[in-house]
């Protein structure tokens, strides 16, 4: 067995949690793919796989292990759809990871625009307030918003966002604009899990200004949330691509920008590098080219 079949062993008993499944998977017997993982750990002088009589486990080491492998059977396979034109012509599913309120105002008409362009392409997109493992959940695409930890993942920056204190002109015409930090204190505020979990909003560009905050309601929907302000009834804090058709619209205004933090990144992040398959290259030039147009995610304006 060489090492690419190997490999493909490794990556299928890993999916599996059983040699046989796993076996099952890619064509080959029981005894052939403990044989191969066997002689794999033999090769590497450690143990992938805690064995027990009805399952399989990756050890620690073997989690790592996973990461690479599945990295280098990918760039393999990019390679060979390059050079057999299969990359000219995606095909197959795009799984995409966002934020709600993301993927519901920017990336649901890119990802549209995508799959006309691409009528051999099918897509899922899974919108979540959290931070995936895109690898180890299976997604070929994911947008994060804010500084991104050191990883393996490749990623495009494709705009910022800022953290907007804002209300609705008439509640600021009844109970007055807000110019300083301790003005909060007066205020009827509408806060949102997802920002305010810890019920601080902090402040300035070392994030050292903090004022604590009693919130008259807590919501989970950033969009119910954002309509209860929109309607006058209180002042809240969100991201600004949020609101970003409102605050041009005029049906909220922004106050205390002077104390704004720093702005946000967005990225686009993927696993596959510079030979990523041809559905995620295609995918990824599209919604760069996009995002990057947009006024509110760039409001100076962004080089592709």
């Amino acid at each position: 067995m060489d090492r690419l079949q190997t490999l493909q062993v490794f990556v299928a008993v890993a999916d599996a949690g059983n040699f046989a499944a796993g076996g099952r998977a890619i064509g080959m017997s029981a005894p052939s793919v403990t044989r191969g993982i066997n002689a794999l750990e033999a090769r590497l002088g450690v143990r992938l796989f805690t064995r027990t009589t009805r399952r399989v486990r990756l050890t620690e080491i073997g989690e790592r292990y996973l990461e690479d492998a599945r990295r280098i059977l990918q760039e393999l396979q990019a390679a060979d759809d390059a050079v057999s034109g299969a990359a000219a012509s995606p095909t197959g599913l795009l799984r995409i990871n966002c934020p709600n309120e993301f993927g519901r105002i920017h990336v649901m008409p890119i990802l549209l625009e995508y799959l006309d362009t691409y009528p051999e392409m099918r897509a899922e997109i899974v919108m979540v307030d959290r931070v995936v493992n895109i690898i180890e959940e299976g997604f070929d695409i994911a947008v994060r918003i804010g500084s991104l930890p050191s990883s393996g993942l490749s990623a495009i920056r494709v705009g910022s966002v800022r953290r907007v204190v804002c209300a609705a002109p008439d509640y600021l015409a009844r109970l007055g604009t807000p110019t300083t930090l301790e003005d909060l204190t007066t205020h009827r505020i509408l806060a949102t899990t997802t920002l305010s979990a810890n019920k601080e909003w902090r402040f300035g560009r070392d994030y050292d200004q903090v004022v604590r905050i009693h919130p008259r309601a807590t919501v989970s929907s950033i969009a119910a949330c954002i309509e209860a302000v929109r309607n006058g009834w209180g002042i809240t804090r969100v991201l600004s691509y949020q609101v970003g058709a409102d605050l041009e619209a005029g049906r909220l205004e922004a106050v205390l920008e002077a104390y704004e933090p720093p702005p946000l990144p967005i990225h686009l992040v993927h696993s596959e590098g510079r030979g990523a398959v041809a559905k995620i290259r295609t995918f990824l030039d599209l919604a760069a080219k996009r995002l990057r147009a947009s006024a509110i995610l760039n409001p100076s304006g962004m080089n592709s």
